[in-house]
């Protein structure tokens, strides 16, 4: 069995500041042994399911420097550091059987939802696709559906785990907190979110073949970007395909029967616009 894992940050239990999981600071010390960890439970989970596995992990957060190589379990393989081109979906094909989305979080619109944002907090009001507002699981999706791999698991929140159920009705999902704001949540124990990671993996893997996970999107398929300001959607149309949407400014659109092409265009509009704010 081929695995592939992209991990994020702000789903991981007892995780509720962005000082957790920035790479500076005191605060990331404790953070980085809390996604660790969960990382870890999610491997263990595709182990016992196939001891032979071969895991690949795709570090998706902020730097992308988030995780010491020789602690991951099961001779896993790491993608890290930046730039990615395809961003949280790097390294992704179709010789892999199944993916994993640990510790994601809800969308920008998402509520309640911890840490919410879309990709860049700085930058992205909202994203839509076909008309219905999506986060990360759904933009990163995409690549998922190019690729033919089915999407088994998702972890987080329970706003998270609603959008991951809207891309795949059948996906597993594991709810290690619950969101009373952006800034504020009830979170399982460490210990206890592990070995539900690890269960749900387990389960997942194992009932791989009985479920249709693989995320459906409608072809053409429609993206639509609202940035926080004109210029940053302006920025934007330097981009092939990429149009302004009539009378709302802030608003640009790429539409594609390609589903890689039209994530690249996404990933593209970050990167942009990522520029201007920093």
């Amino acid at each position: 069995m081929k695995v592939y894992i992209s991990i994020d940050a702000e789903g991981v239990a007892g995780i509720a500041d962005w000082d957790q999981i920035r790479t500076k600071g005191d605060d990331f010390a404790l953070g980085r042994r809390l996604l660790l960890g969960e990382l870890n439970a999610a491997i263990d989970g595709v182990l016992a399911v196939d001891p032979q596995a071969q895991i690949v992990v795709n570090d998706s957060h902020a730097s992308m420097r988030n995780y010491p190589p020789d602690e991951l379990h099961g001779n896993a393989m790491l993608i890290s550091g930046q730039h990615k081109p395809l961003y949280m979906m790097q390294g992704l094909d179709a010789t892999f059987d199944a993916i994993l989305f640990i510790g994601y979080h809800g969308s920008i619109g998402a509520h309640p939802a911890i840490l919410s944002h879309t990709y860049n907090p700085r930058a992205i009001w909202e994203v839509r696709i076909a008309g219905r507002p999506v986060g990360e699981s759904g933009l990163n999706g995409l690549v998922a559906a190019h690729y033919g791999v089915p999407l088994a698991l998702v972890t987080g929140d329970a706003a998270t785990a609603a959008e991951a159920r809207e891309l795949v009705p059948e996906v597993t999902t594991v709810v290690v907190k619950t969101s009373h704001s952006r800034f504020a949540a009830t979170n399982l124990h460490p210990h206890v979110a592990r070995e539900q990671i690890r269960l749900g993996a387990q389960h997942a893997l194992s009932e791989l073949s009985r479920h249709q996970l693989v995320p459906a999107y409608p072809a053409p398929a429609r993206i639509e970007v609202t940035f926080l300001t004109a210029d940053m959607a302006e920025a934007c149309l330097v981009l092939r395909g990429v149009e302004r949407v009539a009378e709302q400014p802030r608003t640009v659109a790429a539409t594609n029967d390609d589903l890689l092409e039209l994530f690249r265009i996404f990933v593209g509009m970050v990167m942009i616009t990522r520029a201007l704010v920093e």
